[in-house]
């Protein structure tokens, strides 16, 4: 009867459902789990650590004093101590040992330090340690001696750290300041002198450069060139503003060093900071990391400019992929004879869907760069030549890529969905006197607009992802202007851009400072799978409320 009993609960299928239960929830705790992994070793990075310092003895003759922040700490064996030159006596096997981010790469030439637990001794952890963040050259960590205003030393000592802060805010909004004029104000100077070349140029070209348009183009040239002077000039005063302060400084062991308050981002003492303190200061790190643009070879400051490409990216290839998509699906499905030619492009889709990706981006590269870009630079833009202003990588060519690589997805989903739209209602809709392309626009297309929406997530969270065959149709390691700016035509589809993707990356794999660049890379990663499901969730409300809207037809 036992053995019966099992026959039949096996034959009913109830081990297989509880099977693909365990499964889904495997796969569920993993990905939580990852996501919780990333998120913990990139945001961490942001927190204030406490900043040690300690005598630093081997046996070896090495001796010195060490501070700085406990970045990592692991367990070396005595086999790995040797071969890094480093031999101690005794039959311990293994050590633990710390890795510290001293700074002070101008001073000791590293940012970061391995040092063996057990060797330190007199650990303190000083209150007036100051961490300085600055733009080039990384962190420093010392103690300040004294604040000079213009030569003139205007606070020493305990004093001085409260004069810090506010000459630091001080000389960040001239720097502000200064960088707004480069970039914005002389950025759309040197943009319009471009843009006035190239109609110099045309003109030469067309043979209409008469005396009166040369007048012209001169009098507008002259103009821009007073605007520029005028800015540069503003631009010289507000560098000797932002170079008035200078901040004395030294290391643990006594090397003092001066730093221009110009150079530095902020400044903080951790070692005081209270719990709100830290969490305010948690806050404005993750401002700047997300809305402030990246330095020091992308190992420092922020992502904005990789997430607003990255977004842009996104939304112009969703605009591209949907209509083509949507289009070939309805052909396929609604007018094309369901004969053998039809089976073998529905065979051609479904196996483009398994291209590599990287294969796409050499067909991108070839076809739409250099052959439709090459070609248009020739029709419209000979005034160019031989700089190229389409037939190079860039945004509308990245987004055409990733739209000829995702629309499989789209064209399946929406077949899918115009499957299922009941027969009943095409032939009640063409019974009422409409037309079958009344049908499919007012019946057909806006119930399976759910399904079309699905094929546009599913392309949305691919898309946002690949890296491969952005790397040769538009990303660029660090781009100079935005895609989308107040220059005329606001919107520059020939512009390269950055994404987080890439972003990742490079900053994993090519930076030179490995250690200050892998926090960054957890951070980044995190942030990637946030701006993704932003992107899904918004399609995922806009399908939900489709479906609501529509749901009375199906019933």
């Amino acid at each position: 009867m036992k053995i019966i009993s099992v026959v039949n609960w096996v034959r009913q299928g109830t081990p297989w459902v509880w099977l693909n239960a365990g499964a889904v929830c495997i796969s569920v705790l993993m990905v939580v789990s990852l996501l919780g992994f990333i998120a913990v070793k990139g945001a961490t990075h942001f927190w204030p650590n406490a900043v040690m310092a300690a005598h630093y003895q081997l046996p070896n003759g090495e001796d010195g004093i060490v501070m700085g922040e406990i970045f990592d700490r692991e367990v070396i064996s005595r086999v790995r101590l040797q071969d890094s030159g480093i031999e101690i006596a005794g039959d311990q096997d293994y050590f633990e040992r710390l890795l510290l981010k001293t700074g002070n790469r101008e001073v000791y030439g590293i940012d970061f330090r391995w040092v063996l637990a057990d060797y330190l001794t007199d650990i303190k952890w000083p209150e007036k340690v100051v961490v300085i963040e600055r733009r080039e050259w990384g962190n420093y960590y010392g103690f300040i001696e004294s604040l000079s205003d213009q030569g003139q030393v205007v606070a020493e000592g305990d004093s001085a750290w409260s004069a810090l802060t506010d000459a630091i805010t001080e000389t960040n909004a001239v720097i502000a300041e200064i960088e707004h004029i480069e970039k914005h104000a002389m950025g759309r100077i040197n943009y319009q002198l471009d843009r006035l070349r190239l109609k110099e140029r045309a003109a030469e070209l067309e043979g209409r450069l008469y005396p009166e348009v040369v007048a012209g183009f001169t009098q507008r040239r002259a103009a821009l060139d007073a605007e520029y002077t005028t800015l540069h000039r503003s631009l010289g005063a507000l560098y000797q503003q932002a170079d008035r302060y200078q901040l004395q400084v030294k290391t643990i062991d006594g090397q003092e060093s001066a730093l221009s308050l110009s150079v530095i981002v902020a400044a903080s003492q951790p070692n005081a900071m209270g719990v709100f303190a830290k969490l305010g200061f948690y806050a404005n790190k993750m401002q700047e990391f997300i809305f402030s643009e990246p330095r020091e070879a992308n190992t420092e400051g922020g992502i904005y400019p990789a997430i607003f490409g990255t977004v842009t990216m996104v939304i112009l290839m969703s605009i591209l992929v949907t209509p083509f998509g949507v289009i070939a699906a309805i052909y396929l499905r609604e007018y094309a004879n369901q004969g053998v030619m039809t089976r073998l492009i529905r065979i051609a889709v479904n196996n483009l869907a398994g291209v590599p990706s990287i294969v796409f981006g050499v067909f991108g590269l070839g076809f739409f760069v250099y052959f439709v870009g090459g070609g248009i630079d020739k029709a419209f833009y000979p005034e160019a030549s031989p700089a190229p202003v389409f037939g190079t990588p860039g945004l509308l060519w990245a987004s055409l890529t990733l739209a000829l690589l995702t629309v499989p997805v789209v064209i399946v989903s929406t077949e899918e969905g115009l499957s299922r739209v009941p027969k009943a209602l095409r032939e009640g809709s063409m019974a009422l006197g409409a037309t079958k392309a009344e049908t499919l626009w007012r019946v057909v297309i806006p119930m399976s607009s759910p399904a079309m929406m699905t094929g546009l997530i599913l392309a949305i969270a691919r898309a946002a992802g690949e890296v491969a065959p952005l790397m040769l149709v538009g990303v660029v390691k660090l781009a100079p202007s935005l895609p989308i700016d107040m220059n005329m035509p606001f919107i520059h589809f020939e512009r390269k851009f950055m994404h987080l993707g890439f972003h990742i990356y490079d900053v994993g794999f090519q930076s030179p400072n490995v250690e200050a660049a892998r926090p960054l890379v957890y951070a980044t990663a995190f942030l990637l799978v946030g701006v993704i499901a932003v992107l899904n969730l918004t399609a995922v409300m806009i399908r939900n409320r489709l479906r609501e809207k529509y749901k009375s037809l199906e019933n």
